[in-house]
């Protein structure tokens, strides 16, 4: 498992890409790095890059995850990107099992689907570190 984030400051978009396999302790620590980032950065989206994860973690850990507090400002819209159709799906029910708690959420299949969706048409990531 090895996750990266990065930053766009003129947008102030918070952009974490997960690769490997994702288990339960996986999730956990990605989690926790969404929330660090997210306070260091104070952005004002946040997108979660699943393009290059293996997942291996079961629906219930999924639906604990989603129970939790949202690991950034609730007012913020966050996007995780999943293309994988199976990935796509636990993402879906993340979503709806914390969709009270996260009601600005969206899964998209491709980074270009959230960056279009937060009119954002030239993005300049950094690497945070």
């Amino acid at each position: 498992m090895s996750f990266r984030f990065e930053y766009d400051a003129a947008n102030k978009i918070l952009l974490g890409r997960f690769e490997g396999l994702l288990t339960e302790e996986s999730a956990a620590t990605f989690y926790g790095a969404i929330r660090k980032y997210g306070i260091a950065t104070d952005a004002r989206a946040g997108i979660w890059d699943f393009s290059s994860a293996r997942e291996n973690v079961a629906s219930e850990t999924i639906r604990r995850v989603a129970r939790q507090e949202p690991a950034m400002p609730v007012n913020r819209p966050c996007f995780i990107i999943a293309p994988d159709n199976h990935l796509f799906g636990l993402s879906r029910m993340f979503q709806i099992s914390g969709e009270h708690k996260r009601p600005l959420l969206q899964v998209v299949r491709t980074l270009d689907e959230a960056l279009r969706t937060l009119g954002v048409k030239s993005p300049h990531f950094e690497p945070l570190d």
